[in-house]
């Protein structure tokens, strides 16, 4: 196999020739078809995510197929397609597991951060945490969905049910949640970096009423906004946009400090909130939905070799919707 290796926090990703992973008891092997390129990936890479141990191999919206079986595996068959999402693994034995909430186990193991990723033409994966597939839509298309989309559905899920939603950062799970707001019968009102006029118009085009920078206030307030960007001063922006009892949603797994604010922008009972991670039961939701709403993600193609420069062009905002990596 070929891979992308990490092999100290902030150093370039090395190509590497490796031998092919051998699955153990309850996990398969994948060959690689399409794997998106997340922010996350950034903080794995930036070092800025606890506890990693080198040489790791990013990514975690990985599409492929299965092409060998463990002992055990009896769920997925060989040749099957399949997704591989960020939760790669949990006890099942902690309060959280044992309560319905194994997003926030004790002891996880995470795709691409903690076990081997999909920056390669091979990966092994618990098989009981791939999402089968199906053959609808191509590899690169549906990428994209196995993190952007599934936190993206579960911070829309957690921002309730209001009529009109904030994004802030509209990158690649902005652009997919954009679209099941839309379907859902809600008004977008989408949230950029300042003079970024390529999402702005990938917004109008995708149906908000209304885009513009982070520092903007949008033409009413809103019922809820989701924060997507890794930035902490975006909190105290959104909770000036959102209403009386509105939420603001913090759907980043690492994000910078937040800065003081007076305690009247919180007041009359808005709430800030965070996600962690995703469930299994968020995957069998959200593709459902996908597939009702007809969703279709904004992608560029690249090849596995140029991960480092997408990296960087991720990093500095240069990415419109979702960057793709292709063995």
């Amino acid at each position: 196999m070929h891979a992308m290796v990490l092999k100290a926090p902030g150093a370039p990703l090395e190509f590497e020739l490796r031998a092919d992973p051998v699955p153990g008891p309850g996990e398969v092997r994948i060959t690689v078809g399409a794997c998106g390129v997340c922010r996350t990936d950034l903080h794995v890479v930036d070092g800025e995510l606890p506890n990693i141990s080198y040489p790791i191999i990013p990514g975690h919206e990985v599409v492929g197929r299965v092409d060998a079986l463990g002992p055990g595996v009896t769920s997925l068959r060989i040749g099957e397609r399949v997704g591989v999402p960020w939760l790669g693994h949990t006890c099942g034995e902690c309060p959280y597991c044992r309560s319905g909430r194994e997003n926030l186990c004790d002891r996880p193991l995470f795709t691409g951060y903690t076990r081997d990723g999909g920056f390669a033409t091979h990966l092994v994966a618990d098989g009981s945490y791939c999402f089968p597939l199906g053959e609808a839509d191509d590899d690169v298309a549906t990428a994209p969905l196995l993190c952007a989309g599934l936190i993206g559905w579960r911070s829309l899920v957690m921002a309730g049910d209001g009529k009109h939603l904030g994004i802030f950062g509209f990158g690649a799970a902005g652009h997919i949640v954009a679209q099941v707001a839309r379907w859902q019968g809600r008004s977008v009102y989408a949230f950029t970096r300042s003079g970024d006029v390529a999402a702005q118009r990938l917004a109008i085009s995708l149906g908000a009423e209304w885009a513009g920078g982070s520092e903007e206030q949008p033409p009413m307030p809103l019922d809820a906004a989701i924060i997507y960007a890794p930035v902490g001063s975006l909190v105290p922006l959104a909770l000036r946009a959102v209403r009386k009892g509105g939420r603001v949603v913090c759907a980043g797994i690492h994000m910078s400090d937040i800065p003081s604010f007076p305690y009247h922008m919180l007041w009359e009972e808005r709430q800030l909130l965070s996600v962690a991670n995703l469930t299994r039961g968020d995957g069998v939701a959200f593709f459902k939905v996908a597939a009702q709403a007809g969703i279709r993600t904004h992608t560029s193609v690249f090849p596995l070799r140029q991960a480092n420069e997408i990296l960087s062009k991720l990093r500095a905002g240069q990415i419109t919707g979702a960057a793709v990596l292709q063995p």
